[in-house]
């Protein structure tokens, strides 16, 4: 019999074409967590002396047009559609922008090439942003080559927006190398922006590749367990202090620091420079990195308005459901199952508890030996950008725990280490519930139907419908009795009580 493939999914393409670096993302399907299925920078510094020619960087160019066409056979090879480019600060700027798009347009027949206002570019960001925290609150700085877009965010609402030539190329131009110098133009460029004082107290959301830059160093020295950029969150001490530190150091120095990228070491005291006249000015309270922006926010614009008003951390959990699960219909009989558990929970660990549901059975296709980790670590490491590193370690403990794995595996570390006490014994309680249903109900909907948890005092009780093809036998009542002492309750299983069914 030959092979069929399996249906193809949409695919759409975006090129990111910046000051420093030209990026090709290949995204697959239409979903709330964008996913990459591609994905390739190269760095070619067109910004590189615009601050004094007012041109693009020749070389840049030459090598720009070379990728550009790898780009385009990449993207027609994988079928995207749409696929368009997006250029910004120095294609904008630069006095020969506009031959250089027309060499493009040649080389790329038919593609969409777009030069971002900065209000547009400011505007992508955000979009992208947003999709990962759609409750963002404080002030949005997306960081560049060329430019500084800065964003005010109010629940998850784009309010004014500024570009500020600030981006890491164009800073050290225009100050000619010189640190103190930097500071001062940083400092005067960002009083022209009275509302950047506005949000004390709130988060700071920075975005771009500079930034990532420093987050990973931060990570490195304070050896982070989750070495994810993406809602890495520090606090303005922190972030200060790390600011402080990079726009002092020395070459050498930044060179041996854990984490720094080797093409990134000329960037980093001025990114660092940025940062902190940023903290200075807004008084924020904590500094989010997100890994989302420009490129997040054009695919985002794409998708239909249900999809982008779903809950990006349920729509993970179902996109995960979808792929690794065998009963759709059981997460909500799971979700109303445990309840009774949890009576009281505030809204977001209720939220919390039903993405858990959704991924409870996504171990289902793994081998029996490693069930445990790999569906930890696939909770853990999954690329969606809808999970916070809270939300990452919680379902991941709890759906190793609903495999059964031993509470103090070394695997787990990572997770225990991002959670406190308490929430890391509610996760472990979550998981050893839905062991517990998984074993009555052989993972399907009909027969978790003839099961009941409730708490009577002291007691957890589990009643089980006469002839509903459960029955609390030995592994029953082991899992039964481990979820009782978990909660500091005394286990009870019943059989035939239909006045209680009832209820």
């Amino acid at each position: 019999m030959p092979f069929a493939p399996p249906p193809s999914l949409p695919r759409c393409g975006v090129v990111d074409l910046g000051s420093n670096s030209v990026r090709l993302v290949v995204y697959e399907g239409h979903t709330r967590n964008p996913m990459p299925i591609f994905n390739e920078k190269a760095v070619l510094r067109l910004g590189s002396g615009l601050q004094t020619t007012g041109r693009l960087n020749e070389e840049g160019v030459g090598l720009a047009l070379t990728v550009m066409h790898r780009y385009h056979a990449v993207a027609r090879a994988m079928g995207c559609d749409p696929f368009e480019v997006l250029a910004t600060a120095a294609v904008r700027d630069a006095a020969n922008g506009p031959a250089f798009v027309d060499a493009l347009q040649r080389r790329m027949p038919g593609v969409p090439i777009r030069i971002l206002s900065g209000v547009e570019e400011a505007g992508f960001s955000a979009d992208g942003m947003v999709c990962g925290i759609p409750s963002a609150d404080g002030i949005l700085a997306d960081i560049g080559g060329g430019s500084l877009e800065v964003i005010r965010l109010v629940g998850g609402t784009q309010g004014p927006s500024q570009t500020l030539p600030l981006g890491v190329i164009r800073l050290a131009e225009r100050s000619t190398g010189d640190l103190i110098r930097a500071r001062a133009i940083a400092e005067a460029d960002m009083r022209t922006v009275p509302w950047l004082s506005h949000a004390p107290g709130s988060d700071l959301y920075l975005v771009g590749g500079a930034w990532r830059a420093l987050a990973r160093i931060h990570m490195a020295q304070t050896n982070y367990p989750l070495a994810m950029v993406h809602h890495y969150t520090i606090s303005r001490e922190e972030a200060r202090d790390l600011a402080g530190l990079l726009s002092t150091a020395g070459r050498k120095v930044l060179e041996r620091l854990p984490g720094a990228p080797r093409r990134r070491v000329d960037d980093l005291p001025f990114a660092a420079v940025v940062l902190r006249r940023l903290l200075r000015l807004t008084a924020v309270r904590r500094v989010v990195f997100s890994a989302s922006g420009l490129r997040e926010g054009w695919f985002m614009r794409r998708m239909p308005k249900d999809i982008r008003d779903q809950d990006p951390l349920l729509s993970a959990a179902w996109e995960m459901a979808a792929r690794h699960g065998r009963d759709p219909f059981l997460p909500p009989a799971l979700v109303e199952w445990t309840q009774p558990l949890f009576r009281g929970e505030p809204a977001n660990a209720a939220r919390l508890r039903e993405a858990m549901c959704w991924m409870s059975d996504i171990g289902s296709h793994d081998h029996p030996e490693f069930r445990a980790e790999q569906a930890f670590l696939r909770v853990l490491r999954q690329p969606g950008i809808g999970l916070d590193h809270h939300a990452r370690a919680f379902l991941a403990l709890s759906v190793a725990l609903r495999y059964e794995a031993d509470s103090d595996a070394a695997f787990l570390r990572p997770a225990r280490l991002l959670l406190d006490i308490e929430t890391a014994n509610h996760a472990e309680i979550l998981g050893i519930a839905l062991r517990l249903a998984y074993t009555l109900s052989a993972g399907t909907r009909d027969l978790l139907a003839g099961t009941q948890l409730r708490i009577d005092g002291t007691r957890l009780v589990l009643h089980l419908k006469p002839n509903s093809g459960v029955f609390a036998g030995e592994s029953v009542i082991r899992r039964l009795e481990r979820l009782a002492q978990a909660l500091g309750l005394q286990a009870d299983a019943r059989e035939g009580l239909a006045e209680v069914w009832a209820e």
